[in-house]
C-alpha cells in the first residue's frame, strides 16, 4: 500500500483536519475541489533537543522503538534534525584572519541542532493568494528596481517564469533554417 497524503492548507490542517487523502496529484485536485494543488514538505511544531522527545510528542505519527509500527497509507511524516536558531543571533559572515598560517579561525562554538516534524501534504494553493508580482527580468530594468524590498525579491525569486511571447513549434530541424526574405523556404546548413 502507497502513502495517502493529506490535502490541506497548512501543515497543521494536514496533521488535524485534512480536507481528504490522496496518493496523486489528479485524487488531490478532485478532492480539492478543483482548486490548484501542490506537493510540500513542511516543519511544523516546536522544536526537541533530542530525537527520542520528539519521538514522545509525535507518537501517531512518527515510528519508535518499542512502539506498534504507523500504517504505511500514513508515514506522510517524520522527524528532521535541523540547525537550532542561536539565541544570541548571529554575528554575521566570518571574517579571514591570516594568523598562525590559518586563513579562517576556528570555530568558537559548534552548532546546536535540533528535532522537528516535517508532515509532507498536497498544499491547496489559492490562486487570489498569490501576489501579482512582475518578472524579475522585467523589474530590474524598471526605475522602481532600487526601492524593492527583500521579501519581495524573494517572492519574485520563487514564483514560476513566465514567458515573454509563446513559443512557436519547431517545424524545421537542427541545421535548417528560413531566411527572413522568403520565410516558406528551408534551407539547409552546413
Amino acid at each position: 500500500m502507497s502513502v495517502l497524503y493529506p490535502i490541506a492548507a497548512t501543515a497543521e490542517e494536514a496533521l488535524k483536519t485534512p480536507k481528504g487523502r490522496a496518493e496523486r496529484a489528479r485524487e488531490a485536485l478532485a478532492l480539492a475541489g478543483g482548486a490548484e494543488v501542490e506537493f510540500v514538505r513542511e516543519l511544523t511544531g516546536p522544536t526537541f533537543a533530542t530525537r527520542e522527545a520528539a519521538e514522545a510528542a509525535w507518537p501517531d505519527v512518527v515510528d519508535r522503538e518499542g512502539a506498534p509500527a504507523v500504517q504505511p497509507e500514513d508515514r506522510f511524516c517524520e522527524l528532521m534534525e535541523t540547525i537550532a536558531p542561536d539565541p544570541k543571533g548571529g554575528r554575521g559572515q566570518a571574517e579571514p584572519t591570516f594568523a598562525a598560517g590559518s586563513r579562517w579561525p576556528k570555530p568558537r562554538r559548534l552548532l546546536k541542532t535540533a528535532w522537528r516534524l516535517q508532515v509532507s501534504y498536497w498544499k491547496v494553493v489559492d490562486p487570489a493568494a498569490l501576489p501579482k508580482l512582475p518578472q524579475a527580468r522585467a523589474a530590474r530594468k524598471s526605475d522602481d528596481a532600487q526601492a524593492l524590498d527583500a521579501k519581495a525579491l524573494r517572492a519574485m525569486a520563487h514564483q514560476p517564469l513566465q514567458p515573454v511571447k509563446p513559443q512557436q513549434p519547431l517545424d524545421i530541424g537542427l541545421f535548417e533554417y528560413s531566411p527572413p526574405e522568403a520565410p516558406h523556404l528551408t534551407i539547409p546548413d552546413e
